[in-house]
């Protein structure tokens, strides 16, 4: 099976079955362990464990602070830890939910697999595009069922963009746009002086594979996310989500060339990435352009009066989102919903297809659902490991062109640069001893 068919057919109805054997009863309780108990991890596994007969007996994280959040809410019988190997040695554990920041996505995956755990672990798969391909060795290997947590797949407004923009009834569509904004103009994260960890920290635990620096709250929870050593910015956090939902709309996955331009051009906060950042990606039959901007947040696309859109502050920006311009209309669309705008014929007022709004929800509830029902059937989820890593690598691929100023050619076959070995050295990294393990 050609990749691409393998991704068309892993993101319908599950209908690919990964493994015979192992099909746990439609009743029989799927035993859960958190590993990385922030924000987002807890409201993930709030969402789990509402589907029925899932329990969550373990939690870990290197900041006990959270881990015992968590454990409170888990209950009597949950179990916490520090190390997360420890969870992976419990044979009443069926899968665990990976929250940790992002530089700590691949480690636990590979391991839980190796150790016959099923997993859903939050994106971007992972740090690194190396990482990534581990990932998918691991599951495969191990025929494991690996959910990437890009809910969008589970989203039924989604669907029926994919059917509008496949079906032609928006005509002809080479042109798309994906946008990320904010404002965190002057101050961005603020500047902080390095110090000593909170209490309860394993600081070193938490850099694991990571290069080891002295710790600052800004690379902790919450902002890691604009450092190169731990994730990729804007493009990786926001993006991924959007990459996704383009190759699900557009029925690919994978580019074929990368460019990008951007600085950091009023960002003075210690941190990495670019606080405007634009991407151009070739893909076959259309340009794909992304646009990231941490200096206003009112992003672009058109409106309906009234509506309130993902992520906005005021009654007028659309800051994130993704536009497909097809030759009869286009296409907005975003986590809550999507909207056509017609175009009209040349010479006369006349629209070629329908105005049309939906509006929807996030639904993060109908993945985690999926993982479950895919944990006990074997069947292969919405969102699998490989869906994951080919829109994850499409953002590390825009992060490769910004900071290498290049050009790039993705042979997606053998997920190679080609022809640029500075530029291909970023496509993984070498790990800090004794995490140097995948």
């Amino acid at each position: 099976m050609q990749r691409r068919q393998f991704i068309k057919a892993a993101a319908g109805v599950s209908a690919f079955s990964l493994a015979a054997g192992n099909v746990l009863g439609a009743n029989e309780r799927v035993n859960v362990a958190l590993i990385g108990c922030g924000g987002r991890g807890m409201a993930v596994a709030r969402l789990m464990r509402q589907v029925p007969d899932v329990a969550f007996v373990a939690v870990c994280d290197v900041y006990e602070r959270n881990a015992g959040r968590a454990r409170d809410w888990a209950g009597d019988g949950c179990q916490i830890y520090r190390d997360f190997r420890r969870v992976l040695d419990r044979k009443d554990v069926d899968a665990v939910l990976v929250a940790t920041p992002d530089h700590w996505h691949a480690i636990p995956t590979v391991l839980a697999c190796r150790a016959g755990k099923d997993v859903y672990v939050e994106k971007p798969l992972a740090h690194n595009i190396r990482e990534g391909r581990a990932m998918i060795d691991a599951a495969r290997r191990n025929k494991r069922i690996v959910q990437t947590g890009t809910q969008h797949r589970s989203a039924p407004h989604y669907r029926e963009a994919e059917r509008i923009v496949q079906s032609r009834e928006l005509g002809r569509v080479h042109f798309v746009r994906v946008w990320n904004y904010t404002n965190t103009f002057p101050a961005g994260i603020g500047k902080m002086a390095n110090t000593d960890p909170p209490e309860g920290l394993d600081w070193d635990f938490y850099l694991g594979p990571a290069p080891r620096t002295p710790f600052n709250r800004g690379r902790f929870l919450g902002t890691f996310r604009w450092f190169w050593d731990y994730a990729g910015g804007f493009i990786t956090d926001w993006g991924t989500h959007r990459f996704d939902s383009v190759h699900q709309v557009m029925g690919v996955d994978t580019p074929v060339t990368v460019s990008a331009c951007g600085s950091r051009y009023a960002s003075n906060d210690g941190t990495d990435t670019p606080d405007v950042m634009q991407v151009t990606y070739e893909y076959p039959g259309f340009v794909l352009s992304y646009e990231s901007c941490r200096l206003n947040g009112h992003g672009v696309g058109g409106r309906t009066a009234g509506r309130r859109y993902y992520r906005a502050r005021g009654d007028d920006d659309r800051p994130h989102g993704e536009a497909f311009y097809g030759t009869n209309g286009t296409l907005f669309s975003d986590r809550i919903g999507f909207e056509i705008y017609p175009e009209l014929e040349p010479g006369v007022p006349r629209p070629r297809m329908k105005r049309r709004d939906q509006v929807a929800q996030d639904t993060t509830d109908l993945h985690v659902r999926n993982f479950i029902d895919c944990v006990r059937s074997r069947q292969t989820p919405v969102a699998d490991v490989e869906i994951g890593h080919r829109s994850t690598l499409v953002a590390h691929l825009g992060n490769i062109a910004y900071r290498t100023g290049r050009k790039l050619r993705w042979d997606a076959a053998k997920e190679q640069i080609v022809g640029d070995a500075e530029a291909a050295r970023l496509l993984g990294r070498q790990a800090r001893k004794p995490w140097d393990i995948i």
